[in-house]
Protein backbone atom coordinates (compact mmCIF):
# COMPACT_ATOMS: atom_id res chain seq x y z
CA UNK A 1 0.00 0.00 0.00
CA UNK A 2 2.93 2.30 0.84
CA UNK A 3 4.56 1.91 -2.16
CA UNK A 4 1.06 2.08 -4.37
CA UNK A 5 1.38 5.57 -2.78
CA UNK A 6 4.53 6.60 -3.31
CA UNK A 7 3.60 6.76 -6.73
CA UNK A 8 3.45 10.31 -8.26
CA UNK A 9 0.68 8.47 -10.55
CA UNK A 10 -1.54 7.41 -7.42
CA UNK A 11 -0.74 10.29 -5.41
CA UNK A 12 -1.99 12.63 -8.47
CA UNK A 13 -4.92 10.08 -8.96
CA UNK A 14 -5.47 10.63 -5.13
CA UNK A 15 -5.34 13.89 -4.79
CA UNK A 16 -7.69 15.42 -8.19
CA UNK A 17 -10.52 12.58 -6.98
CA UNK A 18 -10.33 14.52 -3.34
CA UNK A 19 -9.98 17.93 -5.06
CA UNK A 20 -13.60 16.71 -6.68
CA UNK A 21 -15.31 15.19 -4.15
CA UNK A 22 -15.37 18.34 -2.15
CA UNK A 23 -15.96 20.71 -5.02
CA UNK A 24 -19.19 18.16 -5.97
CA UNK A 25 -19.76 18.82 -1.93
CA UNK A 26 -19.54 21.87 -1.37
CA UNK A 27 -21.90 22.33 -4.73
CA UNK A 28 -24.34 19.44 -3.74
CA UNK A 29 -24.65 21.16 -0.58
CA UNK A 30 -25.45 24.82 -2.19
CA UNK A 31 -27.77 23.17 -4.90
CA UNK A 32 -29.52 21.58 -1.98
CA UNK A 33 -30.22 24.59 -0.01
CA UNK A 34 -31.14 27.16 -3.03
CA UNK A 35 -33.80 24.33 -3.72
CA UNK A 36 -35.34 24.15 -0.16
CA UNK A 37 -34.71 28.08 -0.26
CA UNK A 38 -37.10 28.74 -3.14
CA UNK A 39 -39.63 25.93 -2.77
CA UNK A 40 -40.12 27.38 1.00
CA UNK A 41 -40.76 30.61 -0.21
CA UNK A 42 -42.94 29.29 -3.24
CA UNK A 43 -44.83 27.50 -0.03
CA UNK A 44 -44.57 31.19 1.93
CA UNK A 45 -45.95 32.88 -0.82
CA UNK A 46 -49.19 29.75 -1.20
CA UNK A 47 -50.01 30.39 2.51
CA UNK A 48 -49.52 33.61 2.61
CA UNK A 49 -52.17 34.16 -0.18
CA UNK A 50 -54.54 31.97 1.81
CA UNK A 51 -54.52 33.69 4.68
CA UNK A 52 -54.59 37.24 3.23
CA UNK A 53 -58.09 36.10 1.17
CA UNK A 54 -59.42 34.67 4.59
CA UNK A 55 -58.18 37.89 6.63
CA UNK A 56 -59.85 39.87 3.36
CA UNK A 57 -63.12 38.06 4.25
CA UNK A 58 -62.82 38.85 7.87
CA UNK A 59 -62.57 42.69 6.92
CA UNK A 60 -66.01 42.56 5.74
CA UNK A 61 -67.80 41.06 7.72
CA UNK A 62 -68.02 37.80 6.64
CA UNK A 63 -69.31 34.84 9.30
CA UNK A 64 -66.54 32.45 10.56
CA UNK A 65 -68.76 29.63 8.80
CA UNK A 66 -69.37 31.35 5.67
CA UNK A 67 -65.28 31.53 5.26
CA UNK A 68 -64.23 30.17 1.86
CA UNK A 69 -60.41 29.18 3.25
CA UNK A 70 -61.71 26.65 5.87
CA UNK A 71 -62.97 24.15 3.84
CA UNK A 72 -59.18 22.50 4.15
CA UNK A 73 -58.75 22.13 0.37
CA UNK A 74 -55.74 24.94 0.40
CA UNK A 75 -54.50 23.62 3.55
CA UNK A 76 -54.80 24.19 7.08
CA UNK A 77 -56.44 27.50 9.00
CA UNK A 78 -56.59 28.89 12.20
CA UNK A 79 -58.57 32.20 13.09
CA UNK A 80 -56.84 33.44 16.53
CA UNK A 81 -58.50 36.33 18.09
CA UNK A 82 -56.18 38.92 20.83
CA UNK A 83 -56.17 36.61 23.48
CA UNK A 84 -54.76 34.16 21.79
CA UNK A 85 -57.91 31.89 21.61
CA UNK A 86 -59.13 29.84 18.73
CA UNK A 87 -62.49 31.13 17.00
CA UNK A 88 -62.48 29.26 13.64
CA UNK A 89 -60.41 26.70 11.95
CA UNK A 90 -60.62 24.20 9.19
CA UNK A 91 -62.66 21.56 8.72
CA UNK A 92 -61.64 18.03 9.61
CA UNK A 93 -58.68 19.62 11.26
CA UNK A 94 -57.46 17.10 13.59
CA UNK A 95 -53.90 18.47 14.94
CA UNK A 96 -51.76 21.24 14.41
CA UNK A 97 -48.50 22.65 15.03
CA UNK A 98 -46.21 25.68 14.61
CA UNK A 99 -49.03 28.24 14.79
CA UNK A 100 -49.84 30.63 17.67
CA UNK A 101 -52.09 27.44 19.12
CA UNK A 102 -52.61 24.14 18.97
CA UNK A 103 -55.96 24.20 19.37
CA UNK A 104 -57.86 22.65 16.65
CA UNK A 105 -61.72 23.25 18.00
CA UNK A 106 -62.62 26.75 17.96
CA UNK A 107 -63.48 27.55 22.02
CA UNK A 108 -67.30 29.31 22.91
CA UNK A 109 -67.86 32.56 23.41
CA UNK A 110 -67.57 33.83 26.82
CA UNK A 111 -71.62 34.17 28.89
CA UNK A 112 -71.61 37.76 28.81
CA UNK A 113 -71.61 38.00 25.19
CA UNK A 114 -68.18 40.45 25.36
CA UNK A 115 -66.60 38.32 22.67
CA UNK A 116 -69.22 36.20 20.64
CA UNK A 117 -68.45 35.81 17.32
CA UNK A 118 -71.62 38.46 15.88
CA UNK A 119 -74.01 40.60 17.92
CA UNK A 120 -77.02 38.78 19.77
CA UNK A 121 -79.51 40.74 18.07
CA UNK A 122 -77.79 39.91 14.32
CA UNK A 123 -78.01 43.92 13.83
CA UNK A 124 -74.48 44.77 12.19
CA UNK A 125 -74.91 48.53 13.25
CA UNK A 126 -75.25 47.53 16.84
CA UNK A 127 -73.12 49.39 19.54
CA UNK A 128 -69.51 47.75 19.51
CA UNK A 129 -66.69 48.88 21.32
CA UNK A 130 -64.47 47.79 18.46
CA UNK A 131 -66.46 49.49 15.60
CA UNK A 132 -64.54 52.87 16.26
CA UNK A 133 -60.96 51.82 18.33
CA UNK A 134 -57.82 51.60 16.57
CA UNK A 135 -55.70 48.78 17.52
CA UNK A 136 -52.01 47.61 16.95
CA UNK A 137 -50.44 44.63 15.88
CA UNK A 138 -47.28 42.67 17.40
CA UNK A 139 -45.25 44.58 15.35
CA UNK A 140 -46.27 47.69 16.90
CA UNK A 141 -48.38 48.34 12.80
CA UNK A 142 -51.23 50.33 13.63
CA UNK A 143 -54.44 49.33 11.97
CA UNK A 144 -57.83 50.91 11.04
CA UNK A 145 -61.11 48.48 11.44
CA UNK A 146 -61.13 46.39 8.38
CA UNK A 147 -57.32 46.92 7.55
CA UNK A 148 -55.19 44.40 6.82
CA UNK A 149 -51.44 44.16 8.07
CA UNK A 150 -49.13 44.42 5.64
CA UNK A 151 -46.58 42.58 7.51
CA UNK A 152 -46.66 38.40 7.51
CA UNK A 153 -44.89 36.22 9.90
CA UNK A 154 -43.60 33.02 8.92
CA UNK A 155 -43.11 29.44 10.40
CA UNK A 156 -42.90 25.90 9.85
CA UNK A 157 -45.07 23.02 11.69
CA UNK A 158 -47.31 20.34 10.52
CA UNK A 159 -51.10 19.17 10.49
CA UNK A 160 -53.34 16.47 10.25
CA UNK A 161 -55.86 16.88 8.31
CA UNK A 162 -58.98 14.53 7.83
CA UNK A 163 -56.15 11.40 8.85
CA UNK A 164 -53.18 12.60 6.55
CA UNK A 165 -50.56 14.02 8.57
CA UNK A 166 -47.76 16.81 6.47
CA UNK A 167 -45.68 19.89 6.79
CA UNK A 168 -46.84 23.10 6.36
CA UNK A 169 -45.28 26.25 5.67
CA UNK A 170 -47.85 28.90 7.80
CA UNK A 171 -48.39 32.56 7.16
CA UNK A 172 -49.73 34.60 10.05
CA UNK A 173 -51.61 37.50 8.94
CA UNK A 174 -53.49 39.76 11.24
CA UNK A 175 -56.59 42.30 10.67
CA UNK A 176 -58.32 44.78 12.67
CA UNK A 177 -61.95 43.16 11.90
CA UNK A 178 -65.59 45.87 12.51
CA UNK A 179 -66.84 43.76 15.18
CA UNK A 180 -64.30 41.22 16.01
CA UNK A 181 -61.53 42.87 17.05
CA UNK A 182 -58.29 42.12 15.92
CA UNK A 183 -57.76 38.73 14.60
CA UNK A 184 -54.51 36.90 13.45
CA UNK A 185 -55.21 34.54 10.36
CA UNK A 186 -52.94 31.14 10.13
CA UNK A 187 -52.60 29.79 6.69
CA UNK A 188 -50.32 26.84 5.94
CA UNK A 189 -49.51 25.60 2.48
CA UNK A 190 -47.80 22.25 2.24
CA UNK A 191 -44.07 21.27 2.03
CA UNK A 192 -44.75 17.97 0.25
CA UNK A 193 -43.17 19.31 -3.08
CA UNK A 194 -40.15 20.52 -1.23
CA UNK A 195 -39.22 17.43 0.61
CA UNK A 196 -39.92 15.62 -2.19
CA UNK A 197 -37.36 17.82 -4.47
CA UNK A 198 -34.89 17.83 -1.92
CA UNK A 199 -35.06 14.26 -1.18
CA UNK A 200 -34.55 13.43 -5.44
CA UNK A 201 -31.67 16.29 -5.46
CA UNK A 202 -30.15 14.24 -2.20
CA UNK A 203 -31.04 10.44 -4.26
CA UNK A 204 -29.54 12.09 -7.47
CA UNK A 205 -25.75 12.66 -5.72
CA UNK A 206 -25.68 10.11 -3.54
CA UNK A 207 -25.65 7.91 -6.75
CA UNK A 208 -23.95 10.22 -9.22
CA UNK A 209 -21.31 11.63 -6.81
CA UNK A 210 -19.82 8.01 -6.70
CA UNK A 211 -19.67 7.20 -10.27
CA UNK A 212 -18.34 10.99 -11.13
CA UNK A 213 -15.53 9.84 -8.91
CA UNK A 214 -15.18 7.13 -10.13
CA UNK A 215 -14.70 8.40 -13.67
CA UNK A 216 -12.79 10.91 -12.25
CA UNK A 217 -10.37 8.44 -10.87
CA UNK A 218 -10.10 6.67 -13.96
CA UNK A 219 -9.65 9.54 -16.19
CA UNK A 220 -6.91 10.85 -14.14
CA UNK A 221 -5.30 7.48 -13.36
CA UNK A 222 -4.99 6.67 -17.66
CA UNK A 223 -3.95 10.50 -18.42
CA UNK A 224 -1.33 10.54 -15.63
CA UNK A 225 -0.08 7.42 -16.57
CA UNK A 226 -0.12 8.11 -20.18
CA UNK A 227 1.69 11.66 -19.20
CA UNK A 228 4.34 9.31 -17.01
CA UNK A 229 5.12 6.83 -19.43
CA UNK A 230 7.97 8.66 -20.91
CA UNK A 231 9.16 9.34 -17.50
CA UNK A 232 9.39 5.94 -16.91
CA UNK A 233 11.49 4.98 -20.25
CA UNK A 234 13.75 7.71 -18.94
CA UNK A 235 14.32 5.83 -15.94
CA UNK A 236 14.35 2.18 -16.83
CA UNK A 237 17.24 3.58 -19.54
CA UNK A 238 19.08 5.06 -17.18
CA UNK A 239 19.22 2.11 -14.70
CA UNK A 240 20.44 0.25 -17.91
CA UNK A 241 23.08 2.72 -18.65
CA UNK A 242 23.98 2.52 -14.58
CA UNK A 243 24.19 -1.39 -14.86
CA UNK A 244 26.26 -1.43 -17.95
CA UNK A 245 28.43 1.45 -17.30
CA UNK A 246 28.30 2.65 -21.06
CA UNK A 247 27.29 5.97 -21.03
CA UNK A 248 27.09 6.14 -24.85
CA UNK A 249 23.64 5.21 -24.34
CA UNK A 250 21.16 7.98 -24.53
CA UNK A 251 17.46 7.91 -22.98
CA UNK A 252 14.66 8.40 -25.24
CA UNK A 253 13.59 11.76 -26.11
CA UNK A 254 9.55 12.13 -26.74
CA UNK A 255 8.49 13.86 -29.60
CA UNK A 256 6.75 16.95 -27.88
CA UNK A 257 8.00 20.30 -26.34
CA UNK A 258 6.73 19.92 -22.76
CA UNK A 259 8.65 19.51 -19.44
CA UNK A 260 9.51 15.84 -20.00
CA UNK A 261 10.67 16.07 -23.05
CA UNK A 262 13.33 18.99 -22.03
CA UNK A 263 14.00 16.81 -19.03
CA UNK A 264 15.13 13.83 -21.66
CA UNK A 265 16.87 16.36 -23.75
CA UNK A 266 18.68 17.55 -20.30
CA UNK A 267 19.61 14.11 -19.43
CA UNK A 268 21.24 13.02 -22.89
CA UNK A 269 23.08 16.22 -22.52
CA UNK A 270 24.36 15.53 -19.06
CA UNK A 271 25.39 11.59 -20.59
CA UNK A 272 27.06 13.43 -23.39
CA UNK A 273 29.27 15.68 -21.01
CA UNK A 274 30.16 12.47 -18.72
CA UNK A 275 30.68 10.40 -21.14
CA UNK A 276 32.97 13.23 -22.73
CA UNK A 277 34.60 13.71 -19.42
CA UNK A 278 35.19 10.15 -18.56
CA UNK A 279 36.85 10.17 -22.12
CA UNK A 280 39.03 13.10 -21.37
CA UNK A 281 39.83 11.17 -18.24
CA UNK A 282 40.57 7.77 -20.06
CA UNK A 283 43.09 10.07 -22.54
CA UNK A 284 44.54 11.67 -19.96
CA UNK A 285 45.41 8.69 -17.91
CA UNK A 286 46.92 7.10 -21.19
CA UNK A 287 49.11 9.97 -22.15
CA UNK A 288 50.33 10.71 -18.68
CA UNK A 289 51.03 7.22 -18.14
CA UNK A 290 52.77 7.38 -21.75
CA UNK A 291 54.80 10.66 -20.66
CA UNK A 292 55.90 9.30 -17.05
CA UNK A 293 57.40 5.86 -18.46
CA UNK A 294 60.33 7.89 -20.92
CA UNK A 295 61.69 10.15 -17.49
CA UNK A 296 61.12 6.95 -15.61
CA UNK A 297 62.62 4.16 -18.07
CA UNK A 298 65.43 6.95 -18.58
CA UNK A 299 66.08 7.15 -14.95
CA UNK A 300 66.40 3.90 -14.41
CA UNK A 301 68.51 3.10 -17.20
CA UNK A 302 71.00 5.29 -16.08
CA UNK A 303 70.87 4.20 -12.16
CA UNK A 304 71.36 0.75 -13.25
CA UNK A 305 74.34 1.37 -15.36
CA UNK A 306 75.36 3.03 -12.65
CA UNK A 307 74.86 0.68 -10.19
CA UNK A 308 76.98 -1.53 -12.78
CA UNK A 309 79.38 0.89 -13.41
CA UNK A 310 79.65 3.66 -11.58
CA UNK A 311 82.25 5.34 -13.46
CA UNK A 312 79.77 5.85 -16.42
CA UNK A 313 77.74 7.63 -14.08
CA UNK A 314 75.53 10.16 -16.11
CA UNK A 315 74.96 12.54 -12.78
CA UNK A 316 73.76 15.49 -14.79
CA UNK A 317 71.58 13.53 -17.03
CA UNK A 318 69.76 11.79 -13.75
CA UNK A 319 68.95 14.97 -12.69
CA UNK A 320 67.77 16.60 -15.79
CA UNK A 321 65.48 13.49 -15.95
CA UNK A 322 64.66 13.95 -12.49
CA UNK A 323 63.80 17.41 -13.20
CA UNK A 324 61.16 16.80 -15.64
CA UNK A 325 59.84 14.03 -13.74
CA UNK A 326 59.07 16.63 -10.90
CA UNK A 327 57.80 19.20 -13.20
CA UNK A 328 55.82 16.71 -15.23
CA UNK A 329 53.95 15.49 -12.13
CA UNK A 330 53.34 19.20 -10.89
CA UNK A 331 51.65 19.69 -13.96
CA UNK A 332 49.50 16.52 -13.22
CA UNK A 333 48.38 17.11 -9.99
CA UNK A 334 47.43 21.25 -10.96
CA UNK A 335 45.24 19.41 -13.55
CA UNK A 336 43.41 17.41 -11.26
CA UNK A 337 42.57 19.77 -9.29
CA UNK A 338 41.09 22.13 -12.11
CA UNK A 339 39.01 19.57 -13.05
CA UNK A 340 37.92 18.57 -9.79
CA UNK A 341 36.79 22.42 -9.89
CA UNK A 342 39.23 24.17 -7.13
CA UNK A 343 38.14 27.80 -7.17
CA UNK A 344 41.02 30.21 -7.50
CA UNK A 345 41.56 32.89 -4.39
CA UNK A 346 40.43 36.25 -4.10
CA UNK A 347 43.75 38.15 -3.98
CA UNK A 348 43.79 41.09 -6.05
CA UNK A 349 47.08 40.94 -8.60
CA UNK A 350 48.58 43.63 -10.88
CA UNK A 351 49.79 41.90 -13.97
CA UNK A 352 51.92 44.40 -14.63
CA UNK A 353 53.67 44.25 -11.81
CA UNK A 354 53.63 39.90 -11.51
CA UNK A 355 54.23 40.02 -15.99
CA UNK A 356 58.03 42.53 -14.50
CA UNK A 357 58.11 39.54 -12.31
CA UNK A 358 58.09 36.59 -14.61
CA UNK A 359 60.74 38.52 -17.39
CA UNK A 360 63.21 38.85 -15.55
CA UNK A 361 65.88 36.90 -16.12
CA UNK A 362 64.41 35.57 -19.39
CA UNK A 363 67.03 36.77 -22.39
CA UNK A 364 65.06 38.30 -25.38
CA UNK A 365 61.84 39.23 -23.46
CA UNK A 366 60.98 42.72 -22.83
CA UNK A 367 57.47 44.11 -21.15
CA UNK A 368 55.06 46.77 -21.91
CA UNK A 369 52.91 47.16 -19.24
CA UNK A 370 50.45 49.36 -17.41
CA UNK A 371 48.84 48.17 -14.20
CA UNK A 372 45.82 45.75 -14.25
CA UNK A 373 44.52 44.61 -11.15
CA UNK A 374 42.50 41.16 -11.27
CA UNK A 375 41.05 38.87 -8.62
CA UNK A 376 42.37 35.27 -8.26
CA UNK A 377 45.59 33.19 -7.42
CA UNK A 378 48.79 34.89 -7.80
CA UNK A 379 50.84 31.66 -8.21
CA UNK A 380 48.30 30.00 -10.59
CA UNK A 381 48.45 33.29 -12.53
CA UNK A 382 51.96 33.38 -12.67
CA UNK A 383 51.70 29.61 -13.46
CA UNK A 384 49.43 30.81 -16.83
CA UNK A 385 52.31 33.84 -18.22
CA UNK A 386 55.64 31.20 -17.28
CA UNK A 387 53.84 28.86 -19.49
CA UNK A 388 53.28 31.38 -21.98
CA UNK A 389 56.62 33.15 -21.68
CA UNK A 390 58.51 29.32 -21.68
CA UNK A 391 56.27 28.57 -24.94
CA UNK A 392 57.13 31.91 -26.77
CA UNK A 393 61.27 31.52 -25.96
CA UNK A 394 60.77 27.81 -27.62
CA UNK A 395 59.27 29.55 -30.75
CA UNK A 396 61.17 32.60 -31.16
CA UNK A 397 63.52 33.72 -33.30
CA UNK A 398 64.72 36.59 -30.91
CA UNK A 399 62.74 38.02 -28.71
CA UNK A 400 59.39 37.83 -27.28
CA UNK A 401 56.55 41.14 -26.19
CA UNK A 402 54.62 41.20 -23.20
CA UNK A 403 51.96 43.63 -22.95
CA UNK A 404 49.53 44.55 -20.33
CA UNK A 405 46.94 46.87 -21.03
CA UNK A 406 43.11 47.63 -19.70
CA UNK A 407 40.43 47.42 -22.06
CA UNK A 408 37.28 47.92 -21.49
CA UNK A 409 36.17 46.23 -18.18
CA UNK A 410 39.21 43.50 -18.30
CA UNK A 411 42.90 43.45 -18.27
CA UNK A 412 44.53 42.06 -21.64
CA UNK A 413 47.82 40.13 -21.26
CA UNK A 414 49.47 39.81 -24.17
CA UNK A 415 52.85 37.24 -25.15
CA UNK A 416 54.07 37.89 -28.94
CA UNK A 417 56.95 36.33 -30.20
CA UNK A 418 58.63 36.50 -33.50
CA UNK A 419 58.74 32.78 -34.43
CA UNK A 420 56.77 30.97 -37.46
CA UNK A 421 53.54 31.30 -35.68
CA UNK A 422 50.78 28.97 -35.38
CA UNK A 423 48.43 27.81 -38.26
CA UNK A 424 45.00 28.85 -38.38
CA UNK A 425 43.85 25.84 -38.12
CA UNK A 426 45.68 24.66 -35.13
CA UNK A 427 45.16 27.87 -33.09
CA UNK A 428 42.70 25.79 -30.83
CA UNK A 429 44.13 22.41 -30.92
CA UNK A 430 47.54 23.63 -29.22
CA UNK A 431 45.64 24.08 -25.99
CA UNK A 432 44.59 20.22 -26.00
CA UNK A 433 46.68 18.37 -23.43
CA UNK A 434 49.58 16.58 -24.29
CA UNK A 435 49.12 18.20 -28.03
CA UNK A 436 52.96 18.93 -29.55
CA UNK A 437 52.62 20.30 -33.10
CA UNK A 438 56.27 19.40 -33.77
CA UNK A 439 56.31 16.15 -33.81
CA UNK A 440 59.90 15.45 -34.85
CA UNK A 441 61.19 17.60 -31.53
CA UNK A 442 62.71 16.00 -28.47
CA UNK A 443 60.55 15.83 -25.98
CA UNK A 444 63.48 17.48 -23.65
CA UNK A 445 62.79 20.64 -25.87
CA UNK A 446 59.31 20.34 -26.50
CA UNK A 447 57.91 19.72 -22.67
CA UNK A 448 54.70 17.27 -22.16
CA UNK A 449 52.17 19.27 -23.72
CA UNK A 450 50.26 20.46 -20.69
CA UNK A 451 51.98 23.98 -20.89
CA UNK A 452 49.23 25.77 -22.74
CA UNK A 453 46.59 23.17 -21.25
CA UNK A 454 46.49 24.52 -18.15
CA UNK A 455 46.87 28.15 -18.85
CA UNK A 456 43.74 27.88 -20.29
CA UNK A 457 42.14 26.34 -17.77
CA UNK A 458 43.52 28.35 -15.20
CA UNK A 459 42.30 31.52 -17.35
CA UNK A 460 38.79 29.65 -17.77
CA UNK A 461 38.76 29.36 -13.54
CA UNK A 462 39.12 32.99 -13.15
CA UNK A 463 36.22 34.02 -15.23
CA UNK A 464 38.73 34.74 -18.71
CA UNK A 465 39.69 33.55 -22.00
CA UNK A 466 43.05 32.50 -23.63
CA UNK A 467 43.16 32.83 -27.19
CA UNK A 468 46.08 32.13 -29.70
CA UNK A 469 46.14 34.04 -33.20
CA UNK A 470 48.77 36.25 -35.14
CA UNK A 471 51.38 38.45 -33.83
CA UNK A 472 52.39 41.47 -35.79
CA UNK A 473 55.42 40.33 -36.38
CA UNK A 474 54.56 37.45 -37.64
CA UNK A 475 54.99 35.42 -34.82
CA UNK A 476 52.26 33.51 -32.28
CA UNK A 477 50.20 35.98 -30.39
CA UNK A 478 48.44 34.67 -27.10
CA UNK A 479 46.32 36.93 -25.31
CA UNK A 480 44.94 36.27 -22.06
CA UNK A 481 41.64 38.46 -20.81
CA UNK A 482 40.31 38.30 -17.17
CA UNK A 483 37.71 40.51 -15.73
CA UNK A 484 39.60 43.47 -13.80
CA UNK A 485 39.50 43.19 -10.28
CA UNK A 486 35.68 44.34 -8.83
CA UNK A 487 33.98 43.23 -12.05
CA UNK A 488 34.09 39.59 -11.89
Amino acid sequence: MSRLFGSVRARATLGATLVVAVALVAAGTAVVLSLRSNLTGEAGTQAERSARAVAAELAVRTPYDKLSGLDGDDGPVQIVDEDGRLVAASDDLERISGTATADVTPRPADPDGDDDDDDSDGDSDGDDSGDDSRGSDDSGESLEPGEIARETTFSNGSATIDGDAEDYRFAAVSVETHDRGRLTVHAGAPLAAEHSAVRTALTVMLIGFPLLLAVVAGVTWLVTGRALRPVEGIRREMAAITASEDLARRVPEPATHDEIARLARTTNETLAALEASVERQRSFVADASHELRSPIASLRTQLEVAAAHPELLDLEGAVEDTVRLQHLAADLLLLARLDAGERPAGARVDLAALAREEAAGRPGVTVDAEPAEVSGSRGQLGRVLANLLDNGRRHARERVTVTVRQEGGSAVLAVADDGEGVAEADRERIFERFVRLDAARSRDDGGAGLGLAIARDVAVRHGGTLTAGAAPAGGALFELRLPLAGRE
